[in-house]
């Protein structure tokens, strides 16, 4: 039986200095495909990891890592979001089972190179263990979605079944009459919770996940409605099935009066609200259910004016990445042109706006407007993406440098910043002079020093001293900037 493989953060730091120092090298850019082919050669892990997983590689290269002997080095390629998702597909086939589940497991949500070509899915569909699929969805394309239903392989239609709350009636109808017996099977299992006997007859009686998606989602008899009203198992069973589409009209005029304002609050966000319970909504006691109608579709302008609701900008304000074929044009610009700030968050989202509506939001008086926008927009403008950066110190601000339009030039006045994140932006700014790059190289903050490390303007006698510092190494090999000497020094090393 296989090993459990090492983790990242176990090779690395089992890497000595010079290990470091090659990792460093691997992901500099000026070292040619002979200085990659040797470290792809040499005999530490770190080095491979960084060089197979954390950038993107010649096709010489590429081709040399596909044929490497060691199954862990072609393991780190596999899962690489740098590179072009169609050459960690040449991996579907490996002998080895932990490479190919770093294939099937991908590089993760946070990156966007990870749809594997089509084929490749189905490959993966086909041959692979059931225990290597369960993030095998990140990286299915969206064309996906129209073919897998009506696939010719059993196993790529059962697979579709997860998806069951986006196909049509007839796909889902096909499903369940499959002539294979498990698509049959995975179709019964995502489409029994539309059956109101199904869920009465399984539906747990304690607390628990089970409990929880069948309240919120299942399809509710009207007898397990009134066990849960006569007999709640903790007070949120109310409002979990005070959201589900399949309550019954009357038991969702009797939950808009409930004392609790959590399943108040879950009534508010149902359209199927009349305009007595609008209204009596509008005026809770509790902001929170307040702030919930005063979105409801149904309102006019007017109606949300009136309410007194309160918005918050103390929350995340992060990407969305969802496409803008996913969002509706007009809708959209309803919300951009709207008076009320949570409608206008709504429209900041959609990276499809037009630019009369980016410029109109770019100015919007509310900072979660704002940086939504920011974080979501291709052709957000340069003042906004800065301004938004300075001002908001959410969990995801890190995340607005990266955006397209992120101003790089004239930044080197932030150096002296208190917040070591705003000091950072000096070190994206190619103009910032090399006194203050060396001085920021030896910064409190750490990834200020390691920034400062990498910058292409930190004189080359720091970075040489750099490269003898345990932290710092990595990052100081990796500069452009280091002398084709010292490189050539380090590469040395690999025939040593």
């Amino acid at each position: 039986m296989s090993h459990r493989p090492r983790t990242a953060e176990a090779i690395w730091q089992a890497a000595d200095l010079p290990a470091r120092r090659l990792a460093g090298v691997a992901l500099n850019p000026t070292a040619g495909t002979d200085v990659l082919l040797g470290l792809l050669a040499c005999d530490s892990a770190a080095v491979r990891m960084t060089l197979c997983r954390d950038r993107d590689l010649p096709e010489e290269v590429v081709n040399a890592v596909l044929t490497h002997p060691d199954h862990r080095t072609r393991s780190f390629f596999a899962a690489n979001p740098h590179i072009d998702p169609a050459q960690r597909a040449r991996l579907v086939d490996d002998a080895h089972w932990l490479v190919r589940a770093r294939l099937a497991q991908g590089p993760g949500f946070s990156h966007g190179r990870s749809e594997l070509p089509e084929h490749t899915v189905v490959r993966i569909l086909t041959t692979y263990d059931r225990e290597h699929l369960d993030t095998l969805y990140r990286q299915v394309p969206r064309s996906a979605r129209w073919t897998f239903p009506s696939h010719p392989e059993p196993k790529v239609r059962a697979f579709a079944c997860d998806w069951w709350s986006e196909l049509t009636p007839r796909e889902r109808s096909a499903l369940l009459a499959d002539p294979d017996e498990e698509v049959r099977e995975h179709a019964l299992r995502n489409g029994r919770d539309l059956d109101p006997e199904y869920v009465e007859r399984v539906l747990p009686d304690r607390a628990c996940h089970a409990r929880t998606h069948l309240l919120m989602h299942g399809a509710l008899s009207r007898r397990v409605v009134e066990q849960v009203l006569a007999a709640p198992v903790g007070r949120e069973d109310l409002a979990m099935i005070a959201g589900n589409p399949s309550l019954p009209l009357d038991v969702l005029a009797l939950l808009a009066r409930d004392p609790d304002p959590q399943v108040r609050e879950t009534v508010a966000g149902r359209p199927e609200l009349t305009a007595e319970q609008r209204r009596a909504l509008a005026t809770d006691t509790d902001s929170a259910v307040r702030t919930r109608i005063s979105v409801h579709p149904a309102l006019t302008e007017e109606e949300r004016a009136a309410i007194d609701y309160r918005v918050s900008s103390d929350e995340t304000f992060g990407r969305f990445d969802i496409p803008a074929r996913m969002y509706d044009p007009a809708r959209s610009r309803h919300y951009a042109l709207s008076g009320h700030p949570l409608l206008r968050r709504r429209a900041a989202h959609d990276p499809g706006l037009p630019p009369d509506l980016v410029a109109r939001l770019s100015c919007d008086a509310d900072p979660g407007v704002r940086v939504l926008l920011a974080q979501n927009h291709p052709q957000a403008p340069a003042e906004l993406l800065l301004d938004s950066f300075l001002a908001y110190t959410g969990r995801e601000r890190w995340s607005l440098t990266t955006r397209p339009n992120f101003p790089t030039e004239d930044l080197a006045g932030y150096a002296g910043a208190a917040d070591p994140m705003v000091r950072r932006l000096a070190l994206l700014s190619p103009q910032t002079p090399p006194g203050t790059v060396a001085q920021l190289s030896a910064d409190p903050d750490p990834d200020v020093r390691a920034d400062a490390a990498r910058h292409p303007r930190l004189s080359p006698r720091r970075l040489v001293e750099l490269l003898d510092d345990e932290e710092l190494a990595h990052e100081a090999a990796a500069n452009p900037a280091l002398p084709p000497p010292v490189l050539d020094r380090l590469v040395a090393a690999l025939d040593g």
